[in-house]
């Protein structure tokens, strides 16, 4: 089986099925989120992660959180809709493709209603619900492929390329975003040899980038974090290729945390370094990296998760942001899926997005 085979969200037969990523490598398994706290809890859970995979889940999440409604009431159907879909976007701060998505799906509602002169029912409102989350999907499968074509431009075969975190098939509806290329890569016979940071300290380079580009046949190597630079230093590495959970106006990228530090190296050493953005991860009224609110996760993660017993002194204070903000000043390019920009972010990408 391909792993552009495994998607991440799976709607069959009206059951929204969840490939559950916190068991994997260990185990392919996944779990049906019935209702709204299934969701939720399979967002905030990191079971699905990954900003364009998380909008796909709060798009058909939000549609089976108000599925069950029952009567004709339509003012009552769409404050549910609207209740839920606040409750939702309560799961995760960073990553602007959850908000996006649910606005998104709220706004379908709200056109069909300004539009229909009172014929919108609740039942054709499930109906329009269930059609746009599908439609999320689809776009974004497309978009990760568009991403792929314009990163394999900035790429030559026989590259060595540094990734961090995960931002590939599983992380999106299919393909990925900076994985992208790689895969279309290894169709064309480009023979990448790539090296997975295993991203520290929930390590999702450890447990799904090797594992998803192992099983593809791509030529991967898992490293430390704190292996990055001297990788660097031995001129094994020609790129950088990231993901991004939201982009600020003027092109500071919030990612995966440790994604800054690689960028960092990146430039000492004269790597380009490229992040993947689709256009719904781009975030024109968040002006700078510093206004991207930053999730902070449980201080367990770093000492006591992957252990037998605690790897830190009992009652140690700890600090566990989800993301940093990598500075514009050191992203070579951005990638998406209507083409490569580049510098200046803040004129650029306000320019893509109007297009």
């Amino acid at each position: 089986m391909k792993v552009f085979d495994i998607a991440p969200v799976k709607f069959i037969d009206d059951k929204m099925m969840i490939l559950d990523q916190t068991r994997l490598p260990g185990e392919e398994v996944y779990i049906e989120a019935v209702t709204k706290e299934d969701v939720w809890d399979a967002i905030y859970q990191l079971k699905v992660r990954g900003a364009p995979a998380i909008g796909v889940a709060a798009g058909y999440g939000l549609y089976i959180s108000v599925r069950g409604y029952e009567g004709s009431d339509m003012e009552g159907f769409r404050k549910l809709v609207r209740d839920n879909s606040e409750y939702l976007n309560s799961s995760r701060p960073t990553a602007v493709n959850l908000s996006w998505a649910l606005r998104r799906m709220e706004r379908v509602l709200d056109e069909a209603a300004a539009s229909g002169e009172g014929s919108l029912t609740v039942e054709s409102a499930k109906g329009l619900m269930l059609a746009e989350a599908e439609k999320i999907r689809i776009e974004d499968e497309e978009s990760c492929r568009a991403m792929g074509e314009y990163g394999l431009s900035l790429l030559k075969p026989g590259m060595g390329i540094l990734t961090h975190c995960n931002a590939g098939t599983i992380a999106t509806a299919k393909y990925g975003t900076c994985l992208a290329p790689i895969y279309l890569g290894q169709e064309r016979g480009y023979d990448f040899k790539v090296f997975a940071d295993e991203t520290r300290p929930l390590l999702q380079g450890a447990r799904l980038t090797s594992w998803e580009l192992h099983k593809s046949g791509v030529d991967v190597t898992l490293i430390c974090d704190n292996m990055a630079s001297i990788v660097m230093k031995n001129g094994w590495i020609d790129a950088v290729v990231v993901g991004c959970d939201r982009m600020a106006a003027n092109g500071d990228g919030a990612n995966k945390i440790g994604t800054s530090g690689v960028a960092i190296l990146a430039k000492e050493y004269g790597i380009p370094f490229y992040m993947f953005v689709p256009t719904s991860t781009i975030d024109l009224n968040t002006p700078t990296g510093e206004d991207i609110p930053i999730e902070l996760r449980k201080g367990e993660e770093i000492y006591q998760m992957w252990y037998e017993k605690n790897m830190a002194p009992e009652g140690v204070k700890t600090y566990n942001p989800a993301f940093d903000v990598t500075d514009h000043k050191y992203i070579t390019a951005v990638i998406t899926e209507k083409g490569v920009v580049r510098p200046p972010y803040d004129v650029n990408l306000r320019k893509l997005k109007d297009e």
